[in-house]
């Protein structure tokens, strides 16, 4: 998060590049539908709070990078942010009503 230029070019994140490209898949893809299957399997207070946890500090992530790396926000940006913090919300909320296991 604090030094993106660095881990962009070690992970080598170029859509023309075979790694950039299954990198994408691992951290955009492949972490949020792991996360997702643990919540839909385990139900647990602690799995939702660690899922709401998850897509909250995405969001606040998003919102940092206003500062950090000031660019124009195409409408996907701001929709990807409201869906961060729905989500986080949301699995926030059945953490709280759900029964500890």
């Amino acid at each position: 998060m604090w030094i993106p230029e660095r881990v962009i070019a070690e992970l080598e994140l170029d859509p023309r590049s075979p790694r950039g490209v299954a990198e994408a898949r691992v951290g955009l893809g492949g972490t949020y539908a792991g996360l997702g299957a643990v919540g839909l399997v385990a139900r647990t207070r602690s799995v939702d709070a660690a899922i709401g946890a998850t897509w909250l500090g995405a969001a606040i992530t998003r919102a940092l990078s206003i500062r950090l790396d000031p660019h124009r926000q195409r409408w996907t940006f701001w929709a990807y942010l409201l869906g961060e913090v729905g989500l986080g919300g949301l699995a926030l909320a059945s953490a709280a009503r759900s029964k500890p296991r």
